[in-house]
């Protein structure tokens, strides 16, 4: 399959499209990314160098590939960071012409938005920005429980709380939502989980925490599971596989004592998951 993928690009590191690309090509699938931004290492430093592209410029690469009449041929559509109003437009454009040349195509969009413990990391306009004009037109959503609350002006922390929020975003449009991370008061000490929710069911899966930051983490994981999804057409096959495969990338990079990323390290993963965690339907 061949992936459209809208995201940052890092020369050191792994985050956006460079954390994205690698785990898809080493499935075998063919990627075209599109920059957002071309920065020397991610934001979290504090500290980078390199250029914020223009929507114009960005929305030029896209209708550069269109012109080579090669849309038709994208059968998933990526999007991570989104950084104003600009940026917004161009992906949801991109969107619409991908589906219009190839109706099969599908859209994800993980809306980087902030998490649990560091709180929101975008301007207060991102969110509705997110939730007005790009859910609509998104067919999977990867949000972590604090983006999929923020979204949906909930606050998501039971299992049946999180489900409830997941069914209110299906409602704004993506048929599928995959919460990337899960933290129930009533789940086992030191595990985290994954919950999907599709129109035929939901299912959650749970590994070991791991107790570091990874960037980037939530780039592979949203890529994965479009890939697993619409490969096989099962949202619990594609959990398990993802969950298997970003567990043992997390645990390759604690390992390493390394900050960024073992992507390249850890490609077997990608390639063969583990497949070492049940998944359990609660729905």
């Amino acid at each position: 399959m061949k992936f459209l993928s809208i995201q940052s690009s890092v020369a050191y590191g792994h985050v956006g499209n460079s954390a994205a690309m690698f785990p898809l090509q080493r499935l075998g699938h063919e990627v075209w990314p599109v920059f957002t931004v071309v920065f020397s290492n991610h934001t979290g430093y504090g500290a980078w160098r390199g250029p914020m592209l223009s929507p114009d410029d960005v929305r030029g690469i896209v209708t550069g590939i269109e012109e080579r009449g090669a849309l038709g041929e994208v059968g998933a559509v990526l999007s991570g960071y989104l950084g104003g109003e600009g940026i917004v437009d161009v992906v949801v454009d991109a969107v619409q012409r991908v589906k219009t040349a190839n109706p099969e195509a599908t859209y994800t969009c993980d809306p980087v938005m902030g998490n649990a413990r560091s709180g929101c990391f975008v301007a207060d306009s991102i969110p509705p920005l997110i939730r007005d004009r790009v859910l609509p037109h998104a067919d999977i959503l990867t949000p972590n429980q604090f983006e999929l609350g923020f979204l949906t002006r909930t606050e998501p922390d039971s299992l049946s709380s999180t489900l409830a929020s997941a069914d209110m975003a299906r409602d704004m449009g993506p048929r599928t939502v995959l919460v990337t991370s899960v933290e129930r008061p009533d789940r086992p000490e030191s595990t985290i989980e994954m919950l999907v929710v599709a129109d035929d069911g939901a299912w959650i899966i749970q590994t070991p925490y791991l107790p570091f930051k990874a960037n980037g983490s939530g780039d592979v994981t949203s890529a994965l599971f479009t890939a697993h999804y619409r490969t096989t057409g099962s949202a619990s096959q594609a959990l398990a596989a993802t969950a298997s495969s970003v567990f043992d990338l997390l645990s390759n990079t604690l390992a390493s004592g390394e900050r960024e990323l073992r992507i390249v390290e850890s490609q077997e993963t990608f390639a063969h998951p583990r497949m070492q965690f049940a998944v359990q339907q609660v729905r």
